[in-house]
């Protein structure tokens, strides 16, 4: 059987799943429930100087019948006091020796933050992650996100904490900045044991059309605020396949980013998280999913044959290529089940609108299933991404399966193409429709 016992930078867990410093984790109430529902961890909501939130402080993306699919929220930092946070780390620490208690923490001098570090060591917490990514409100006051968009000041306070942390230290990264790795060096140079990743996307969600306020309405006004739920897991398994790949980082990760099944958490696992940490999923569908995810986790790593969680990590890293070094002889073509086929034509037009014409109409009366144009279709997927029905079109491959060039390897032989209609290119010469094509079409 698998174990999904867990132990990021020396902080050991039950298994791979905490959640996040954030509105779930603001009291030892929630942390306790949440362990006994079956949580290896938690990230306890940003300790320091307390701040008064505002009313309101949520909004959301929805798409068809689907709630939340990117949430946003202008809550800051906790809004209690220091002395009750402390006491309640202890408590849970009590009741839960062999989970983890990590104290998020923002202050500003080098002062607060030594005071505030030995505060929750004596609580007894078991790592500490210093929050530089909220992109909102507190980057104003020069903390979260203004930290971690400088990488020299990022480094000089972690070099602060490191004088008196007793307790690993994980740095928390923000995913507003060009290139990730950056900060990521600079906690690795600040000689930090592990990074988190990633903090909320700075954002607005949508403007009320009627009032012309953006979303979430504060007294007939708003701000950005940070975007986080199942929208932005692209971008955070990126960024965290970057910094894994990245030698001179060189850190364990913590990954966080859209993590609302085990299938999520699973895949930035094999890009290179260590553990991960969930928040949004737990505020629309409570502590209770976790049941889920290390049942289905436990599953996929028997069905794979991985024994621990270090097995799993990373394990995707290898297939992560930049693009130059990609295959450029593989060659897959789209193909249409007739039988499965409902007719919708939806492949069609996106194909013939916003790819390559490769999809064509019968004209039979009666006969609404399209049909490939073989010599047209480049395998770029997208007639099988708008078709609603499952495995109804497939790409089959149609390569001799020997054949390997790269871009790069023909830059190295000096046969790197110059156009896309050079024979070099590999040889990807199908019909495009000219403007007299398209006047014709506009007169049928």
């Amino acid at each position: 059987m698998a174990d999904l016992r867990s132990n990021l930078a020396g902080i050991k867990s039950p298994n791979p799943f905490w959640l996040a410093s954030a509105p779930p984790t603001n009291s030892g109430y929630q942390i306790m429930k949440a362990f006994d529902a079956g949580w290896g961890g938690a990230v306890w909501k940003t300790l320091g100087v307390p701040v008064q939130n505002v009313s309101s402080r949520y909004g959301a993306v929805n798409y068809r019948d689907r709630r939340m699919v990117g949430f946003n929220n202008i809550e800051l930092i906790t809004d209690r006091p220091l002395a009750d946070n402390l006491k309640e780390i202890e408590e849970v620490k009590k009741y839960f020796p062999d989970h983890a208690v990590i104290a998020s923490l923002m202050v500003q001098s080098k002062e607060e933050w030594h005071q505030i570090v030995k505060d929750v060591q004596n609580a007894g917490c078991d790592g500490i992650e210093l929050n530089f990514g909220c992109p909102h409100g507190m980057c104003e006051r020069g903390m979260g996100s203004a930290v971690g968009q400088e990488p020299a000041v990022l480094q000089t306070i972690t070099e602060w904490v490191m004088e008196v942390a007793k307790v690993p230290v994980i740095v928390k990264l923000t995913p507003n900045i060009s290139d990730i790795t950056e900060p990521a060096k600079a906690a690795s140079a600040a000689k930090a044991d592990a990074i988190s990743l990633i903090n909320t996307i700075q954002s607005i969600v949508g403007v009320d059309l009627d009032n012309l306020v953006p979303y979430p309405i504060v007294d007939g006004q708003s701000t950005n605020g940070g975007y986080c739920g199942p929208a932005v897991k692209p971008i955070a398994l990126n960024m965290v396949k970057n910094c894994a790949q990245d030698p001179n980082v060189g850190l364990p990760i913590s990954g966080i980013g859209g993590i609302e099944t085990w299938k999520d958490a699973a895949e930035h696992i094999l890009l290179g998280a260590s553990n991960v940490q969930v928040c949004t999923a737990v505020m629309h569908y409570g502590f209770g999913i976790i049941r889920e995810m290390t049942s289905g986790l436990e599953q996929y790593m028997n069905d794979k044959g991985f024994a621990t969680i270090d097995d799993m990590v990373g394990k995707a890293l290898p297939n992560v290529k930049k693009w130059e070094n990609l295959n450029l002889h593989y060659k897959v073509v789209a193909e249409i089940n007739e039988e499965k086929c409902i007719g919708c034509q939806l492949c069609y037009t996106a194909c013939e609108d916003g790819a390559h014409q490769a999809i064509g109409l019968s004209g039979e009366e009666g006969n609404r299933v399209p049909f490939i144009i073989e010599d047209n279709c480049v395998g770029c997927n997208l007639c099988s991404l708008v078709c609603p029905v499952e495995e109804c079109i497939t790409m089959d491959r149609r390569d001799d399966g020997e054949k390997h060039d790269t871009w790069a390897a023909r830059g190295e032989r000096g046969e790197q193409p110059t156009t896309f209609n050079d024979k070099r290119a590999g040889g990807l010469h199908h019909w495009v429709p000219s403007v007299q094509d398209a006047l014709k079409h506009r007169k049928s």
